[in-house]
């Protein structure tokens, strides 16, 4: 049974409302803050509707697994995901049952931390035209989707108005500091190692994901979310292809209907027909179900 969408948690959270993003709101604690992962959906920089019912339990429940999973390699800002724990705060725990997470607050480094394990997406879009990601030179004559001999780290400066901007790594170095950027870069391709191995176990391969961190008393953390389909490119073996789009295991269904629709990319889209929803949704219980073995 799928639970109803929810498209905003602002009249269901007693607590001042801090940022509101295309997915996540989060809100004041006091000592904390509280993540609320909403079920809203975007693609192509809009916020579409309606709202694709469990991606935000999905997406939060995901993160928790991977938080617990990596935090034998990296510190993480989660303090607890359980909503009893947040008493009269919750003014609707049913609804945000799954979908919230107590964090402790870091100051964010404005780096995305970008490891590509293949030759795709945007990464492919600078291969073709320079023979380069990020000023990395690769080697010629690699096709799309080609797994690469060494994963490689793509750092992104991250605007809070527009897209984040792909920086070679000597720029990185120059906005937060060489030694904090090798720490970033070796900590990312620590964690691609280890989810591209445990995804490898379950038919899946993961061709790309982000990580953002943050400093805590000093010390780098782990934030937002990971290796969720927001946050990483995952293809099931079967799937895999040189040479093609290949159907990601995330809101493919979502980009497949717009880009053949008649929408010009420069207004409010109409509403996703309920098909494409569904479909959405039952993408996202998928990718949870082959990643933990569980079901939501």
């Amino acid at each position: 049974m799928t639970h109803p969408a929810v498209s905003t948690a602002v009249d269901l959270v007693d607590a001042p409302l801090l940022y509101k993003g295309k997915v996540r709101e989060l809100y004041d604690l006091g000592e904390h803050t509280l993540i609320v992962v909403t079920d809203r959906i975007s693609a192509f920089d809009y916020v579409l509707d309606p709202a694709v019912p469990e991606k935000g339990n999905v997406l939060n429940r995901l993160s928790a697994f991977w938080f617990g999973k990596t935090k034998h390699l990296m510190e993480n800002h989660v303090v607890h995901i359980d909503v009893d724990q947040l008493g009269g705060i919750a003014r609707d725990k049913e609804a945000l049952k799954n979908r919230v997470m107590v964090v402790r607050k870091a100051e964010r480094i404005d780096i995305e931390c970008v490891v590509r394990g293949c030759i795709t997406g945007g990464g492919w879009r600078q291969y073709e035209q320079t023979g380069e990601v990020n000023g990395i030179k690769l080697p010629e004559g690699l096709r799309k989707n080609a797994v690469l001999a060494q994963p490689i780290f793509t750092p992104a400066a991250k605007n809070d108005v527009g897209h984040d901007e792909d920086i070679p790594f000597e720029q990185m170095q120059e906005l937060i500091g060489a030694e904090l950027a090798l720490e970033l870069k070796e900590k990312s391709l620590q964690l691609f190692a280890f989810a591209r191995e445990y995804c490898e176990e379950r038919g899946i391969i993961l061709a790309d994901c982000k990580f953002e961190f943050g400093l805590l008393e000093g010390k780098v953390i782990l934030i937002d979310e990971i290796f969720t389909p927001d946050a990483s490119r995952f293809w099931a073996k079967e799937n895999f292809a040189l040479d093609i789009e290949i159907d990601s295991m995330d809101k493919e269904p979502v980009r497949t209907y717009l880009s053949a629709s008649s929408w010009d990319k420069n207004s409010t889209p109409d509403p996703l027909p309920a098909e494409v929803v569904e479909e959405t949704t039952r993408r996202y219980l998928d990718i949870y179900h082959r990643l933990t073995g569980n079901s939501l």
